[in-house]
């Protein structure tokens, strides 16, 4: 059996837990990298799972690009199986002020986007070919859904991540927007990434995962405390209406994005769940994708 190993980031709970529950049970091949803020937390998520011995947990803090390096060099330093794929999860969204990362960024830029652009830097030379790159996204990012969420509004990635040029408005819609706006980065930068790996040429395809609305996930973090408890127990019950999904069903989904034989060599391409659709018009403009991509290269050579 040729062994392989999932890197997944923010895996001790959520989505990225639950996509590792289901990688380690589709595959005996499968081992499982939980790339983790907080190692007690991993440690503990990597029993809950049920095979320990299958699961390594790295520290990787996206909101520290020191951190990010760190978690590079550990990961090349384990005695591992090939790395077939790299599922980049993790997400904060801030709703009660402006926050910034170790590095001065805004906080939801820096989670959000830039510690994953710096992971996927890092790691690309260690991926063994083929290999699968899946950027979690968000139905949000696309102002045509009519999520109930605030528009992104992409300026430039400069603006972003100094948080400047922001219009006048309270600041828990401003914290969504700057969510939303962080998902349409997502987006843009799988897109351009694909475009610079030959679209799936070299060995290595890139796919964006939309897991639709996941109340009870970890966004809600953030809220008050009403907040918390409507979004944890109240919200839940509309899992029975489309788009609307636990944890684990749409952590079903990603790993299938990782591991099923559908979906080799296919690249460049937004799923809502297994379901290949169009994202957001601006998702596809190039000119934001190179903005986003050269800022991010200039904010890795400065931290």
């Amino acid at each position: 059996m040729d062994r392989r190993t999932a890197i997944i980031t923010g895996a001790s709970s959520g989505l990225g837990h639950e996509c590792a529950r289901a990688l380690l049970h589709r595959d005996a091949s499968w081992h499982v990298v939980l790339a983790v803020r907080d190692r007690e937390r991993g440690q503990a998520a990597a029993e809950r799972l049920g095979q320990p011995e299958r699961c390594s947990v790295l520290s990787a803090d996206l909101a520290s690009l020191s951190s990010v390096r760190r978690f590079i060099a550990d990961y090349r330093d384990q005695d591992l199986p090939p790395a077939r794929a790299l599922i980049c999860n993790a997400a904060v969204q801030v709703i009660s002020g402006t926050r910034r990362t170790e590095d001065g960024h805004e906080l939801t830029f820096g989670v959000n986007h830039l510690g994953h652009f710096a992971l996927v830097q890092g790691l690309l030379e260690q991926l063994a070919r083929p290999a699968r790159i899946i950027v979690v996204s968000s139905g949000t990012h696309d102002p045509a859904k009519r999520t109930g969420m605030p528009v992104p509004r992409y300026a430039s990635a400069d603006r972003l991540a100094l948080a400047e040029g922001e219009s006048e408005e309270p600041i828990a819609k401003l914290g969504r927007r700057r969510y939303t706006t962080s998902k349409l980065c997502n987006v843009l930068f799988a897109y351009e990434l694909e475009r610079r790996l030959g679209e799936g040429r070299a060995g290595v395809t890139v796919n964006v995962f939309d897991p639709g609305l996941m109340p009870g996930s970890g966004l809600g973090r953030d809220y008050s405390r009403a907040q918390r408890f409507v979004w944890r127990f109240v919200l839940p019950l509309l899992r029975v209406l489309p788009r609307v999904h636990s944890p684990r069903a749409s952590g079903r989904h990603l790993a299938a994005l990782a591991d099923d034989g559908r979906y080799e060599g296919v690249s460049g391409r937004y799923f809502e769940g297994l379901r290949a659709v169009r994202s957001s018009l601006d998702s596809y403009d190039r000119d934001k994708a190179a903005d986003l991509w050269q800022t991010s290269e200039q904010l890795l050579a400065s931290g």
